[in-house]
């Protein structure tokens, strides 16, 4: 399907993030072209097209570039996540490039970036990354190895992806979630593979937003999946954290982030 292309103009870049471990969040785009199923994005989107149409309406902020100059002179620094309601690498950014923008603007004035994104792209902007490689840190999500439920990067693409940013002395780190009953629990193989690269894996369970026809399974099965994926970390010899408020904690001493 043809993706409807909406250009606007925004008042600001960075907002306050919702996520302990940020203390920023900044979205170039609004909408996603990789429309994975269990997406709770629509329902933190602003733009109504863009909402009601997930998928199929891509919004660019067109002066976010500008606005986010004036922005880093002006705010208190700290760890901005890119992006938290949409994927920074999506089809669009090859043309626009408002994250490789964002990118560099943010750490050459002395701000952490976070990096979360399902797309080999991200490898473009390898050279800025390099760069500012103690400022910044980057995390695939990969739910499992089918790559079941969405319409994003081959899972595989996102592990070579991966490899080449660790060998390059990058931080790297693997979502592993959100694992969905009878849909991505069996999560060996992404332990597996994720084993042969020197990074560490994130997990967390479903959580239900409106408009998404899955279950997020009782507090036995959790507790399984949740027991199991620890085993098959230390059988792999992997760094394993379920995203709790102790590793939010723990993350935040380690960068020295404010609160």
């Amino acid at each position: 399907m043809v993706t409807m292309i909406k250009h606007i103009r925004v008042k600001s870049a960075l907002s306050k993030s919702g996520l302990k471990e940020l203390d920023y969040s900044l979205n170039p785009y609004m909408g996603c072209k990789f429309k994975c199923q269990y997406c709770y994005a629509p329902n933190f989107t602003r733009d109504v097209d863009a909402s009601k149409n997930w998928g199929e309406v891509i919004v660019i902020k067109d002066n976010i570039l500008d606005i986010l100059k004036e922005e880093v002179l002006a705010k208190k620094k700290g760890t901005v996540g890119i992006s938290t309601i949409t994927d920074p690498y999506q089809p669009v950014e090859a043309e626009y490039k408002l994250t490789r923008g964002s990118l560099d603007i943010l750490l050459s004035h002395g701000f952490r970036v976070s990096i979360q994104t399902k797309s080999p792209l991200v490898l473009r902007d390898i050279d800025i990354l390099k760069k500012f490689k103690e400022k910044v840190d980057v995390g695939f999500t990969i739910t499992s190895m089918e790559g079941k439920l969405e319409n994003a990067p081959l899972p595989r693409s996102r592990i070579t992806a991966l490899e080449k940013l660790s060998e390059e002395g990058i931080e790297t780190w693997v979502f592993l979630g959100p694992i969905i009953p009878n849909f991505t629990d069996n999560v060996e193989e992404v332990i597996r593979e994720v084993s042969k690269i020197k990074t560490r894996i994130v997990f967390d369970k479903f959580r239900y937003y409106k408009g998404l026809n899955f279950s997020e399974g009782n507090s036995v099965w959790w507790e399984n999946i949740r027991d199991r994926i620890l085993s098959l970390c230390k059988k792999y010899n992997v760094e394993c954290h379920e995203e709790s408020e102790d590793w939010i904690f723990e993350k935040r001493r380690k960068y020295k982030i404010l609160w």
